[in-house]
């Protein structure tokens, strides 16, 4: 971030949201105070706006798509990884694990997430690949990849959900599932995917540890069944990359966990 020498008045960011409000085919007012969507004309940029009352001026923050990936190999280069976690990685894309990836807001998983399909295109370029997002994110270079996304209508009921893609996706033939960011009771349909014949995929969730991801998916399946499921974890998921972003260096692999299943009622992993 930087300052910028300009001034815009508070009129103005209201008639930009305005304007925003209506690619979006939506409205922003002070019984709608939110405005979040893609835009439409920026190849998939995202933006949020905030309209008083819930703050004292307007607010406009719009994430730009990224232009390019950052490949594995440069993560390497920039001691963001070690060569051990980087031959890891590489081996668990080959040997088709599934991985997902963890860490707070903004500790770069969703870069890092392209980072491994760049090199997974490069590995394995015959594949078939179905992508699954609520905002469009992720790149893949692969030729037969398939890219799905979730439907909000404008009032932001949820149309199509995360739920409705997995199940769509069973009848895709995907060689690996990967979705962008797993957030709710769809975890439990992913787990079920990938320990049914579709291994090697990936997916991103926030966690503070690579061991706390694991909880946390417990807590996500709790929203769709009455048991955490810790058998299905511990069987399906079988790397964890935990991510951290620093102040001086950026986004950082902090840690790799590999489950092993469950013994005894806990979780069996060590860190490799």
């Amino acid at each position: 971030m930087r300052f910028i020498d300009k001034d815009l008045s508070p009129a103005h960011l209201l008639d930009a949201l305005g304007t925003l409000a209506a690619l979006l085919e939506t409205e922003i007012t002070k019984q709608k105070p939110s405005l979040a969507g893609e835009l439409p004309i920026d190849n998939g940029s995202r933006v949020q706006g905030i309209i008083p009352p819930v703050c004292s001026a307007p607010i406009i923050v719009i994430r730009k798509r990224v232009s390019s990936v950052i490949p594995l190999n440069s993560y390497l280069d920039k001691e963001k990884i070690t060569q051990q976690q980087y031959d890891i990685i590489l081996n668990a894309l080959g040997a088709r694990k599934n991985i997902v990836l963890s860490g707070g807001t903004g500790s770069g998983k969703t870069t890092f997430c392209n980072a491994l399909l760049l090199k997974l295109a490069q590995l394995s370029p015959h594949e078939r690949i179905v992508i699954m997002e609520d905002t469009s994110e992720l790149q893949c270079k692969i030729k037969n990849t398939v890219k799905l996304h979730t439907v909000k209508d404008k009032d932001g009921t949820d149309l199509v959900t995360l739920n409705h893609l997995l199940r769509m996706t069973m009848r895709l033939s995907p060689s690996r599932i990967i979705i962008g960011e797993v957030r709710g009771g769809e975890a439990l349909d992913l787990l079920k995917s990938w320990n049914t014949g579709h291994p090697g995929g990936f997916a991103t969730v926030h966690a503070n540890s690579a061991l706390a991801t694991l909880a946390r998916l417990e807590q996500l399946i709790l929203e769709a069944a009455p048991y955490p499921m810790k058998e299905l974890i511990g069987e399906a998921v079988n790397i964890i990359i935990f991510l951290q972003r620093h102040a001086v260096t950026g986004p950082k692999v902090e840690q790799i966990i590999e489950v092993k299943g469950i013994k005894n009622g806990k979780y069996v992993w060590n860190e490799i």
